[in-house]
């Protein structure tokens, strides 16, 4: 997960920023609601300024604070930035599955919303394309496995409830996945509850798995 979490900074640091599709915000907003980690990381960026982040390497949590040293002792005056998306603060818990921002966006709950049965086990709600960037929510049942699958850009995955492994790491609630064209993966839902994930993608899922090519068709319907 080493790669993720590289990954996942260069998120947050495009997220104060400015600079991510507004899919692609929401799901960083959700990831923040529920990681107290990030949030701390993220206020700590806030106070660098936005602009000079988007120019650095992306580095692994453990490296943050070197990352953070690095930030204050650069001692430039860089162009003026687009103001910094603020860390969201999480609210008081509502009656409701979904994190606030997430919630927010859509306008329901899990329970209201209106599922598709793409295969056996597999359930995706669409939000549409948005940026350039499609949104869309999965309920996959426990231990159900997805079709092996690659991508012709890039996925961001937030788990909502439950958690997924696949070769790269086992995910759980408030985990962000990464995956692009480099990754062909196979996230199986763990045994003991049903895996609800919010994806952002970049390009299209390709499905590589006999299986999943025969399913292909209806996937993309």
């Amino acid at each position: 997960m080493e790669e993720d979490r590289q990954q996942v900074d260069a998120l947050l640091a495009g997220y104060v920023a400015g600079s991510l599709a507004e899919p692609a915000r929401v799901l960083v907003r959700c990831h923040l609601d529920l990681s107290t980690d990030s949030r701390a990381f993220v206020r700590d960026l806030e106070a660098a300024g936005g602009q000079i982040l988007e120019d650095l390497e992306p580095v692994a949590i453990s490296d943050r604070d070197a990352r953070l040293a690095a930030i204050f002792a650069l001692g430039t005056d860089p162009a003026p930035a687009p103001a910094p998306e603020p860390a969201p603060v999480p609210r008081p818990a509502a009656k409701t599955r979904l994190p606030a921002p997430l919630y927010d966006y859509i306008g329901k709950d899990i329970p209201e919303l209106p599922w598709k049965t793409l295969l056996p086990g597999l359930r995706e709600y669409r939000m549409g394309e948005i940026d350039g960037c499609k949104a869309s929510l999965l309920w996959i049942r426990a231990g159900q496995a997805m079709p092996t699958h690659t991508h012709h850009g890039t996925e961001l995955t937030l788990v909502l409830e439950g958690g997924f492994r696949d070769q790269h790491g086992h995910y759980v609630r408030g985990d962000i996945a990464y995956a692009d064209d480099e990754v062909d993966h196979r996230p199986v839902a763990d045994e003991d509850e049903d895996c609800i994930c919010f994806a952002v993608t970049e390009g299209a899922l390709r499905l590589t798995g006999p299986i999943g090519r025969l399913f292909a068709p209806f996937m993309r319907g």
